[in-house]
């Protein structure tokens, strides 16, 4: 009886050792992490004072694990809706229907600014909330815990990818970027994020100051369902 309250007594102190060690970059991992886990989840994403580029409405997405991924995004008044499963993306535009991202990357030729492929090199590279929010905290110099949530700087490389959508090489360059990233736990589980960035993006010879707050907030996890229509199922095969 004495042994065994003794090793009931060192489990406990070994557990609160742990969770006396864990930092806010773990707590933020593993809200992550559980985020992921969920059977699915929806979000709602809207962007404040953006600066620079196209205008960019609230994006609403749902996802599955191990299953679709749908995203409806607003730019320009213009509505895009995406189709992601594994690495396969099917995008519908409003001049060009549903199409499949190997479609919608094709360069039109007319020059410039094309649209439908950054969309579609977006699609193939997109993060659900619960991969983007693990890939943030991972670019932060520190997080610290707060009454509003748990905050850090981002470093330079994670400020540059947000302000060029991560489109990587061949993308617009980007100079004294700058940023910050909040992440909001509640039991253990990711609800809510926001960054804000600042820099100035250069592309084709323009320059432009961005000044972005985006914000996402979790909803329906586990209680989510998701409809994929059979034009978009058809691309993706």
């Amino acid at each position: 009886m004495k042994k065994n309250l003794m090793f009931s007594l060192a489990v406990l102190t070994a557990g609160s050792l742990l969770a006396a060690d864990a930092s806010p970059k773990d707590d933020v991992a593993g809200a992550a992490t559980a985020l992921g886990n969920q059977a699915n989840y929806s979000w709602h994403t809207t962007v404040e004072a953006g600066n620079g580029g196209f205008r960019r409405g609230p994006t609403d997405g749902k996802t599955e694990k191990g299953g679709f991924t749908t995203v409806s995004m607003t730019a320009n008044d213009n509505t895009t809706e995406l189709v992601i499963q594994g690495t396969n993306a099917a995008i519908k535009t409003a001049d060009n229907g549903w199409q499949s991202a190997a479609e919608a990357a094709q360069d039109n030729g007319g020059g410039g600014f094309n649209f439908t492929a950054f969309i579609a090199r977006m699609a193939q590279n997109y993060k659900t909330p619960a991969a983007e929010a693990a890939t943030l905290a991972g670019q932060t110099q520190g997080l610290t815990a707060g009454t509003n949530g748990i905050s850090g700087d981002l470093t330079e490389d994670g400020a540059k990818g947000l302000l060029t959508f991560r489109r990587g090489n061949g993308g617009p360059t980007v100079s004294n970027a700058k940023g910050s990233v909040t992440f909001w736990v509640n039991d253990g589980m990711l609800v809510k994020y926001q960054t804000h960035v600042t820099g100035t993006v250069s592309f084709n010879g323009t320059d432009r100051d961005v000044d972005r707050t985006t914000t996402t907030e979790i909803k329906d996890v586990g209680t989510t369902k998701i409809e994929v229509p059979d034009d978009a199922k058809k691309k993706l095969e």
